[in-house]
């Protein structure tokens, strides 16, 4: 049974800072009781974070958090759970609302916050506030963060639209701030990118009752999974479109990487999963944005794993791949959506189809593509 006594916490997460403030505010008026902890990671190259502590009348306190590891992030960390701990034992905190510096992504705090926190704390809901006229420009910025003056650390090697995407995607609840700025076009795509987030207007009453829902992390993590990730479906609308490409065909690994450039640029957002012929194990995670692609490995297929280790997996994986399912190859598929105004359907289709094996190439079989060029050998393992 849930401890109810434990206290609420809410993120709300977003690189649209005024957007992001304007979200935070509406809920400090909002629930009496509340409380506000900010990490301001600007400071960072000064040597530590500036804490702030605020409720509906105003700033409250403010401290500096020391780095760790010179590490902006990680000072956040590991200030963040003391801070709400604080809060919680004082008992006076009805909802503590965590707002995430620009570049900080929810997924690793909301995490933090559950597993270190649980004896005291609750995490209710993640929120991104969304400017609707900012969502395109930041998804298409390939800029890295440190060239925009966002890095959580010297090693940090995210770009602005990766990590814009991440933020968008991961959260349940999306809370709009409308500007003049705004057309139609903008809200399909903020839509189209996330079809199954709850979007409510950032000054709505709702807002409040959003902030105390539950909030399932292991549900949030395996939503954006590339093994069971809950993509989009197909969708045309002011000028927006979202191509859904299934096939059970592997790729051909040199003709698929000659057109990566070409395939990572033909659309504002792409993700999914894929098979190449000559990784007949590997599920690899296709997840680009702003022109920047990252092409890993998530896992073994659960189609080349012994009948035995499937017990292991989770519900969620194994439901992933029972749709997915090819009586030949089991769960091996490619599965990659793409998402973009101005979307050119057919000719993304045609580049696709043409990066698979021909029927000559089909024929030879699992035993003849593991001879087909290596072309993503050094991507997939830089060290070999």
């Amino acid at each position: 049974m849930q401890d109810d006594t434990r206290l609420p916490v809410v993120i709300v997460g977003g690189l649209h800072s005024e957007a992001r403030r304007e979200v935070v505010e509406h809920l400090l008026r909002s629930v009496p009781g509340s409380v506000a902890l900010h990490h301001d990671l600007s400071t960072a190259t000064e040597g530590s974070v500036v804490r702030r502590v605020s409720d509906a009348s105003g700033e409250l306190s403010r401290g500096d958090a020391p780095l760790a590891n010179d590490c902006a992030c990680c000072a956040l960390r590991e200030d963040l759970i003391p801070e709400l701990e604080r809060l919680a034992d004082a008992g006076l905190t009805r909802l503590a609302v965590v707002e995430l510096w620009d570049s900080v992504e929810p997924k690793g705090m909301a995490e933090v916050i559950a597993h270190h926190g649980a004896r005291t704390l609750r995490p209710t809901n993640v929120i991104t506030a969304v400017d609707p006229a900012l969502v395109l420009p930041c998804l298409g910025n390939g800029d890295y963060l440190s060239e925009a003056g966002l890095a959580a650390a010297t090693s940090d090697q995210r770009t602005v639209g990766d990590t814009w995407a991440r933020q968008l995607e991961y959260a349940p609840v999306i809370a709009v701030v409308e500007s003049d700025d705004a057309d139609d076009q903008d809200r399909a795509l903020l839509t189209q990118l996330h079809p199954t987030a709850h979007q409510v207007n950032a000054d709505s009453p709702e807002l409040a009752h959003l902030a105390f829902a539950a909030f399932d992390i292991e549900a949030a993590a395996a939503a954006q999974h590339p093994a069971c990730a809950l993509l989009p479906q197909e969708a045309d609308d002011a000028g927006v479109t979202t191509l859904v490409w299934r096939r059970h065909r592997p790729f051909h690994p040199q003709r698929l990487y000659h057109a990566l450039e070409e395939l990572c640029c033909a659309a504002a957002r792409s993700r999914g999963r894929f098979w190449l012929a000559d990784h007949p194990d590997t599920l690899l995670a296709w997840d680009a944005a702003g022109g920047a692609l990252c092409v890993e490995s998530a896992g073994p297929w659960l189609a080349s794993l012994p009948d035995a280790a499937w017990e292991m997996e989770p519900p969620v994986r194994r439901a992933a791949a029972a749709l997915d399912w090819h009586p030949e190859h089991g769960d091996r598929c490619q599965h990659l959506i793409f998402t973009s105004p101005g979307l050119d359907h057919d000719g993304l289709e045609r580049v696709l189809e043409s990066c698979l094996l021909t029927d000559a190439e089909y024929a030879a079989g699992p035993e003849g593509w593991k001879h087909l060029p290596g072309a993503f050998d050094a991507l997939l393992d830089p060290a070999a």
